[in-house]
């Protein structure tokens, strides 16, 4: 009789238990549904659809992919009273510099910007920073690298070593050259050099036009260097020495931005989804105001972008001894 007791008295405490955790994921439940209702309205705290500064990031390689391309067009109609572009990054191809360049002017013709170099902004990270109103970077970042690069491996020597030989058949002797399986004729490296040339003189006349500096000044700066921010300054590179809380002084100031206004991050959509698990979770805990575990959620769900290497690059690399 006594183990019958205990047993039936067992039952009926697992019972209530899970009663209780049912309970908790109806709540929790209704909760989501009510948090996702305010976020979509606008009425959550967080909400994109408020009037905020919003805060896009440029890091890395700069290939001017579509997704970042398409986040900062999104940009010209949204609720956003200003952009604050945060950069790091050492560049990338030109094209793809270029098209960043190019839609951040469309998106600045409608909204304030102002760039914040965080760390660095050198070739293509530097003309992402001439897409904005004004460039503000610390003491010890590093701008400038004004300078195109273009980079192949030759492996011919190899091939040679273990006894392989390409054989090609092509329309005439530039068409695919170089191809790093032979020595570099002196007329495909002048061709190249054409090309890197055209390139350079386009990012010096962006830099004279956007930081209104005499050609003096444009040679001073323009031979593939970096500058520290403190350099930057006195070389008419950036306007002011500072972070985040300078650039929002700037536009509360200058550009009639509304005092106090929050600092939402715009990121880029999902590959695979609009409003996947991922993005889920994140409108979720930003909606809920909880901007660091929103930001640690969209970090992790950002996808690699593959390099494109074939094409010239305005990017910044330290020189190694050899």
């Amino acid at each position: 009789m006594s183990s019958d007791a205990d047993l039936l008295a067992d039952r009926r405490s697992l019972r209530r238990k899970l009663t209780l955790w049912r309970l908790f994921a109806v709540l929790g439940v209704l909760a989501a549904a009510v948090v996702a209702g305010l976020a979509w309205t606008g009425s959550a705290p967080g909400s994109l659809s408020q009037a905020h500064i919003a805060r896009v990031t440029i890091s890395g390689f700069i290939s001017g992919d579509r997704r970042t391309l398409e986040l900062i067009k999104s940009l010209e109609d949204s609720k956003a009273s200003a952009v604050l572009l945060k950069i790091d990054s050492p560049g990338g191809t030109t094209s793809g510099s270029e098209a960043l360049f190019d839609a951040l002017r469309r998106l600045a013709a409608k909204k304030p910007m102002v760039s914040v170099v965080d760390g660095l902004a050198a070739s293509g990270g530097y003309i992402a920073a001439l897409g904005s109103d004004r460039i503000v970077a610390r003491q010890t970042s590093l701008v400038g690298s004004i300078g195109v690069l273009f980079q192949f491996p030759n492996v011919g020597r190899l091939l040679d070593t273990v006894g392989v030989k390409l054989e090609e058949i092509k329309s005439s002797p530039l068409k695919a050259a170089p191809n790093g399986f032979e020595p570099t004729s002196p007329e495909a490296r002048a061709a190249l050099q054409s090309v890197v040339d055209d390139n350079y003189d386009w990012f010096k006349r962006l830099v004279r036009e956007r930081r209104h500096l005499s050609d003096p000044e444009v040679a001073a700066v323009s031979d593939g260097r970096v500058h520290s921010g403190r350099q930057g300054a006195v070389l008419k590179l950036i306007d002011e020495i500072g972070g985040e809380p300078e650039a929002i002084a700037w536009l509360e100031r200058e550009k009639g931005v509304a005092k106090d206004l929050a600092v939402r991050d715009w990121r880029r959509r999902s590959e695979s989804s609009a409003y996947g698990l991922w993005s889920a979770s994140e409108a979720f805990a930003r909606a809920a105001g909880f901007e660091t575990v929103a930001s640690l959620i969209a970090r992790a769900a950002e996808q690699p972008i593959g390099l494109r290497l074939d094409a010239p690059l305005a990017l910044w690399q330290p020189a190694v001894e050899k």
